[in-house]
């Protein structure tokens, strides 16, 4: 028997699937060039798991099932699951105002700003970070982030009346977890998510500690390597293009972590759907809060990410109610520097598809259409 049969067998996805996922990620992420870790389950069983390209383009290592990704915004459904973790706990209400927890927030306009706002991208607060220069942004942390919301004296919309997706209140979030568990964010996850959900390796970026980070791939653009970094616009430059590294240093704000500052693999990634399954991380009466649509996201005009038909925002989760025999589709995307992520749920088959690249050039709603029409999820 062929190792590839051998793989099939075992993994008990058919010959068709297999062959036409791997003939689909092989198009889209070529040998020698940055790639994809690409690991799709159903049940509790891993039935294609399959690493594509490189994840360093300097050292020629390879992806694999255990290559360390910056999943970017899918790290926000781990603070949302903090954050309900303390309600549960009965320290917060999700309807406690936020200036409850933040006696600096003084703004009227604070008064009516909830949690559960926060949680949902619904708040109304914008994010007014644009003025900092481009050093500030690349070096820029928590402090840096929300430090404008100090001054905020307006909002886009009354909370809970419409959807806007940004990072500072998911970075405000995290300060919450500090503030109401005493623990500071990071060491709180740590502790009260990773370790019960086994994800033994999975930690959050740090500037100073980089070489912590096991089997870390770089992000990655491709462009005119002539120009400077802040220079460089993609299919816009007359130089000769290549492959260059872009996530911290070249990033703006890539060293926050509420808002997306994971970096785990796939493999890891499974832990953690296994423990919000079994309810080892959460309560499930909880969890069906987080997965419940809360904002419209479809046809906002104050956000454009993940605006499409049919989408809602729960709590650190979008939520996407198809009418084709797939039920609740539950998924978060991450966009950082070269990486690019998708992580989707489908709680009426057991299914989880993750795809987790470092690189951007790449259609993620076109895939993950592909990979449910090959899958039969």
């Amino acid at each position: 028997m062929s190792a590839l049969m051998l793989a099939m067998f075992m993994c008990g996805c058919s010959s068709r699937e297999e062959h036409e996922l791997d003939a689909l990620f092989r198009g889209i992420f070529p040998e020698g060039e940055p790639g994809a870790a690409v690991l799709i389950m159903k049940g509790d069983r891993v039935v294609f798991e399959h690493g594509y390209g490189l994840a360093d383009l300097q050292t020629g290592d390879a992806v694999t099932g255990d290559t360390f990704f910056n999943i970017a915004s899918c790290s926000k459904q781990f603070t949302a699951v903090a954050v309900l973790q303390l309600a549960q706990a009965g320290l917060l209400s999700l309807d406690d105002r936020v200036s409850a927890f933040f006696p600096e927030l003084t703004a009227p306009i604070w008064d009516d700003v909830r949690i559960w706002h926060l949680l949902s991208h619904s708040s109304g607060v914008p994010d007014k970070r644009g003025y900092l220069t481009r050093e500030e942004k690349i070096s820029g942390d928590e402090n840096l982030a929300t430090e404008y919301l100090l001054n905020l004296d307006r909002l886009n919309f009354a909370p809970g009346t419409g959807y806007e997706y940004i990072n500072p209140t998911f970075v405000l979030l995290g300060r919450l977890v500090e503030r109401v568990s005493g623990q500071e964010f990071t060491a709180y996850v740590h502790d009260h998510i990773f370790v019960p959900a086994g994800m033994g390796e999975s930690l959050y970026f740090d500037r100073d500690r980089q070489d912590l980070i096991p089997r870390m791939a770089h992000g990655y653009e491709y462009d005119d390597v002539s120009s400077m970094p802040e220079e460089r616009t993609a299919g816009t430059s007359e130089g000769p293009k290549e492959w260059y590294e872009y996530d911290f240093g070249e990033e703006t704000f890539f060293a926050t972590r509420p808002d997306g500052g994971i970096y785990t693999s796939v493999r890891e990634f499974v832990s953690w759907e296994k423990a919000l399954r079994e309810g080892s991380v959460l309560d499930r009466e909880w969890l069906e809060q987080a997965w419940t649509p809360r904002t419209r996201v479809s046809g906002s005009v104050y956000s454009e990410y993940q605006n499409r038909p049919g989408t809602w925002y729960g709590y650190g989760w979008f939520i996407e109610p198809r009418n084709d025999g797939l039920g609740l589709v539950i998924y978060h995307t991450g966009d950082n520097g070269g990486f690019k992520i998708l992580a989707a749920r489908y709680p009426k088959s057991d299914a989880l598809v993750l795809v987790f690249a470092n690189r951007a050039d790449w259609d993620r709603h076109g895939v993950k259409t592909a990979i449910e029409k090959i899958s039969s999820l």
